[in-house]
């Protein structure tokens, strides 16, 4: 549907938001799946949980708009949660994993903060009073959802996948020593032959 209005623009914003919040409720116990640091499971949890509540307060407003939420896909959140899939899918060490769960999380929170800030003022603008104090209580756990995921980052989970980041690099380096050390050694033994052969007399 064009957008010819600011109230179209609003109506087919959150349409957009409706989709984006419930892909992001498919795709979150995957992702809880796949952390494995407590807190952040945790986390994750607790914003699928405040989710169904962001899924509900759109289809509040919906109704007071009567109009029908869906209609319309959201690609950029496609875009975002295909990149986080893509991530658990090459399956890097487990405290790895968890530092780019938050990264992509915090993708997926900018996304919404940028588009729950821009619905919040149209309703404001419009004069859609009830809508915004919804958009509100929304906006707002959106932001404190991604405090909490940079709390989480900074203070413990970044650190353990630099360690981890730091070991894999030494196993590494231990590696290819020992495959030089192993290479030399075959070339050694592919010399000794020769060197054995009697020398030619005078």
């Amino acid at each position: 549907m064009a957008a010819h209005t600011l109230s179209d623009l609003y109506v087919e914003e959150l349409r957009d938001l409706y989709n984006a919040e419930r892909q992001i409720l498919k795709a979150l116990p995957k992702i809880i799946k796949a952390a494995s640091h407590d807190d952040l499971k945790e986390a994750l949890e607790s914003h699928r949980q405040q989710t169904e509540r962001h899924v509900t307060r759109l289809e509040q407003i919906f109704e007071y708009l009567g109009k029908n939420a869906k209609g319309k896909t959201c690609h950029g959140m496609e875009g975002v949660l295909s990149e986080g899939a893509e991530l658990i899918e090459e399956g890097p060490e487990a405290e790895v994993l968890d530092a780019g769960i938050i990264a992509a999380a915090q993708r997926v929170e900018h996304y919404e903060i940028a588009a729950y800030g821009s619905v919040r003022t149209w309703a404001e603008q419009l004069g859609f009073n009830d809508h915004v104090e919804l958009l509100e209580q929304t906006l707002d756990e959106e932001k404190e959802a991604d405090q909490k995921l940079t709390q989480l980052a900074t203070e413990s989970i970044n650190e353990e996948a630099a360690q981890e980041t730091e070991v894999g690099r030494e196993r590494t380096v231990n590696a290819d020593r020992a495959d030089r050390r192993s290479t030399s050694t075959r070339s050694s033994t592919r010399r000794s032959p020769s060197d054995k052969r009697s020398r030619p007399t005078a």
